[in-house]
């Protein structure tokens, strides 16, 4: 074996160093777009937000009648119903699909609400339900009074009505038989965090 002279020593010194700056690069480079793609996959501020609950003031809201508000991107309707409303939910247990809503749609109905009113106990006018027709994603339109209206059948108990394929709810947000919608409006979680103040999204147990 041929002895090294100091000039190959030297070389062999210098192409190591090329070698390991090289691989450093490499490294660092790579660490760079990793970062960026392992935040590619972090939700953003905005998708953060649209989870959230969502704090709504019904103060304004009279006996009658019905509002709108977003969450998770999500019409819900908020309606304060009257007691004669109230008085016709019953009425309808034999006309609706699921008078129980043992069947939820893509959430499930909240312990709390599941009762003839679908609502809180001590709320019982206050009902919130997504405004997310169960048939094709539509959106219901509010039709409270009662009698005959365009679209709607003459003995209309008044409720909820999707102008895109003529599915009806009551105004428990229960679908009636026979329409194209196959489950009742869901309910999402909620509570009262005073008298005229509801959140949507969150209730005792935490976020939905």
């Amino acid at each position: 074996m041929e002895d090294k002279t100091e000039a190959d020593f030297s070389g062999d010194l210098s192409r190591r160093r090329w070698l390991i700056a090289t691989a450093t690069a490499g490294g660092c480079g790579c660490v760079a777009t990793l970062v960026p793609f392992v935040e590619y996959f972090e939700p953003s501020a905005r998708a953060r937000a649209l989870g959230a609950p969502v704090t709504v003031d019904i103060q304004a809201l009279k006996p009658g009648e019905v509002m709108t508000t977003a969450w998770r991107g999500m019409p819900v309707m908020i309606v304060n119903r009257t007691r004669e409303m109230l008085a016709q939910i019953p009425k309808c247990d034999g006309l609706v699909a699921d008078p129980d809503s043992r069947h939820p749609f893509s959430m499930p109905l909240p312990r709390y609400c599941r009762n003839e009113f679908r609502a809180r106990v001590a709320h019982p006018a206050i009902l919130i339900v997504t405004a997310v027709c169960t048939h094709l994603g539509c959106t219901p339109l509010a039709r409270l009074e009662p009698g005959p209206q365009t679209g709607l059948p003459d003995d209309w108990p008044g409720g909820f009505f999707c102008p895109c394929h003529g599915s009806t709810y009551d105004l428990a947000g229960r679908v009636f038989k026979d329409k194209p919608a196959p489950q009742n409006l869901d309910v999402p979680r909620f509570m009262f965090s005073a008298p005229d103040t509801v959140v949507i999204g969150k209730d005792e147990q935490g976020e939905a």
